[in-house]
């Protein structure tokens, strides 16, 4: 009786009620409805999750599989030159791009949009020019007769303007020079080249040669001459008489 006293009064200590708490308190609860509901959507999502990534995963190697015979295939087939894919998502054409690059084919992607983007496939031999892929980028179906004549006429008109430059008219020249003909005469320069203008130097009182210049005909040049001369004579005789008286 003594014992069973003291331990009920140590349970109702304080103590040992913050003990119990503690550990009633650590102790996981048992989980309620909602709380194993929603465990099991979460393991639910969870498997569908990976479900997916499986089927993912099994489609691209299936996918990849049946690009390497097809590619397997073209590259056996020789009356083949290339070949062209309907338009197929990014990651489709991802995995065609990597096997041709491994069969050692050229792979091009044409089309404005990603929904009617698609591929092609070129064997090595048969690349593709510059004017075969602009075509296909602009949606156009590549034609090697017309652009063969396509490419004559720009020659032809290349040919064409370079005969009209040359048949342009130029300034005629003499067949001959007429410094080297005359250079044991005139020199190796001619006299217009070796001149030098001559300004008039106020300083020194030059004349222009403008100036010098005698613009009279000969004859009044003539008539000047003659009166000069009997003026001259005139003096001379009225000096003689002069000198007499």
């Amino acid at each position: 009786m003594q014992h069973a006293a003291s331990f009920r009064s140590e349970l109702d200590s304080p103590k040992m009620a913050d003990l119990l708490g503690s550990i009633l308190s650590s102790m996981e609860k048992p989980p309620t409805v909602h709380n194993q509901e929603s465990r099991r959507k979460a393991r639910e999502q969870a498997a569908r999750l990976k479900k997916l990534e499986e089927d993912e995963k099994r489609k691209k190697t299936e996918f990849r599989r049946k690009m390497e015979k097809e590619v397997s295939d073209f590259i056996q087939d020789s009356k083949l030159q290339k070949k062209k894919y309907n338009p197929m998502g990014k990651i489709e054409r991802s995995i065609l791009h990597d096997v041709a690059e491994v069969a050692g084919l050229s792979s091009f992607s044409f089309g404005e949009d990603e929904e009617s983007r698609y591929v092609m496939l070129f064997k090595k031999e048969f690349a593709p020019s510059d004017e075969e892929l602009e075509a296909y980028r602009k949606g156009e179906e590549w034609d090697p007769q017309k652009a063969e004549e396509r490419r004559r006429l720009k020659e032809k008109a290349a040919l064409e303007m370079e005969a009209a430059s040359h048949s342009v008219k130029r300034p005629a020249s003499p067949n001959s020079n007429y410094r080297d003909k005359y250079s044991h005469l005139i020199g190796t320069s001619a006299a217009k080249d070796a001149a030098h203008t001559l300004e008039a130097n106020q300083a020194y009182g030059c004349v222009p040669v403008a100036n010098k210049r005698d613009t009279r005909s000969i004859e009044e040049a003539m008539n000047e001459i003659r009166a000069k001369k009997r003026q001259k004579k005139g003096e001379e005789e009225g000096a003689g008489s002069g000198s007499g008286v």
